[in-house]
C-alpha cells in the first residue's frame, strides 16, 4: 500500500501557538481556566487537561480575580468587558487572524460599511466577530440565504458594503457567494475581502489535488473541527471512498483492498494522531 500524507496536514501556525502557550501556562500555575475548548480536537483537550487545565464555558462559572486562557477562536466584546469587570487576568491566545478581523469589522462598521460575514453562525469565531459588527451585519453561510441578506440590506439604508469570512470556512462557497453578491449589488460600493486563512485555502487545494488520484483518503480531525468538516467534504466530492476520522481507532473499516491511500489532517489535529494512521495502514 503506498500512503500520501498531505504537507500541510495537521496543526496551522495559530492553533500550535496556542496549544504551546497553554501547555506553557497551566505547567506554571495549576490555577488557569480555559474559556472553552482551546482547540477542537478531543485529543489535544484531553492532555491539556490531564496537565492541569480546567475548561469553562461562561466567566460567571469562576471567581473574581482568576486566570482565563482565551482560545484561538477568540470571544466576543462582551466577553471582554465582563473579562475587565470580574479583574481577570487574561492570556489572549486568540488567533492573530482572528484578531485582524475583529479590527476590520469595527473599522469598517465605524466608517459607515454593512458587513456581510460567509460563515457559520454558530461557529465560536463568528460569534465573537460579530460583536463587533454593531446591528449592521449580516451571516450568509448557505447560498439560499442572499435574498434575504440582499433585503435586510436594501432596508437598512446603507450604501456601502465590505464582505468578509470565517478564516476556516470553503473557499469554494465563498467565491460561489461573492460572485452572486458582485452581480446583486452592482449599485452599491462593494468591497470583497476574502479573509480565509492561508493554511486553510492550503489545505482545501491539496485535498482536491490528492482525493482524485487515490484510491482512499482519510481525513483525520476533531469532530467539531469547521475546517476538517471542509476538507471531509471537498475529499468525498472527488474520492468516493473518504473516512473522516478524529483517530485511528475511529477507523474500523478494511482498508487491506485499496492500492494508493490518501491523508489528509485539519489545522487543530496534533501530528500524534496522524502519525497513529500511518502507522496502521503500514501494518496492513
Amino acid at each position: 500500500m503506498e500512503i500520501i500524507v498531505g504537507k500541510s496536514a495537521g496543526f496551522c501556525g495559530g492553533v500550535l501557538n496556542s496549544v504551546t502557550k497553554a501547555t506553557k501556562y497551566i505547567e506554571n500555575d495549576q490555577n488557569i481556566y480555559s474559556l472553552g475548548e482551546i482547540v477542537h480536537n478531543k485529543e489535544v483537550i484531553k492532555k491539556l487537561e490531564q496537565k492541569g487545565l480546567k475548561i469553562i464555558n461562561s466567566l460567571e462559572e469562576i471567581d473574581d480575580n482568576s486566570k482565563v486562557i482565551i482560545r484561538a477562536h477568540g470571544i466576543s466584546k462582551e466577553t471582554y468587558a465582563l473579562a475587565y469587570k470580574k479583574n481577570l487576568t487574561l492570556y489572549d491566545l486568540t488567533c492573530p487572524k482572528v484578531l485582524k478581523i475583529h479590527d476590520e469589522v469595527q473599522k469598517y462598521t465605524n466608517n459607515s460599511y454593512f458587513v456581510i460575514l460567509i460563515a457559520h453562525k454558530t461557529h465560536p469565531e463568528v460569534i465573537g466577530t460579530v460583536s463587533f459588527c454593531q446591528a449592521n451585519s449580516v451571516i450568509i453561510e448557505e447560498k439560499d440565504e442572499i435574498k434575504d441578506a440582499i433585503n435586510k440590506i436594501q432596508n437598512s439604508g446603507y450604501h456601502k458594503i465590505v464582505v468578509m469570512a470565517q478564516t476556516t470556512f470553503s473557499l469554494d462557497l465563498f467565491n460561489e457567494i461573492t460572485n452572486i453578491l458582485k452581480e446583486e449589488l452592482k449599485d452599491y460600493e462593494l468591497i470583497i475581502n476574502n479573509t480565509i486563512c492561508n493554511a486553510t485555502e492550503i489545505r482545501q487545494k491539496e485535498t482536491k489535488l490528492l482525493a482524485p488520484n487515490v484510491d482512499a483518503m482519510i481525513i483525520i480531525g476533531g469532530k467539531n473541527s469547521s475546517n476538517t468538516k471542509k476538507l471531509g467534504d471537498i475529499s468525498k466530492s472527488l474520492c468516493p471512498n473518504t473516512y473522516i476520522i478524529e483517530t485511528r481507532d475511529d477507523l474500523k473499516e478494511d482498508l487491506s483492498h485499496y492500492n494508493k491511500v490518501g491523508i489528509m489532517a485539519g489545522a487543530s489535529t496534533p501530528k500524534e494522531s496522524i502519525d497513529e494512521v500511518i502507522k496502521f495502514l503500514q501494518k496492513i
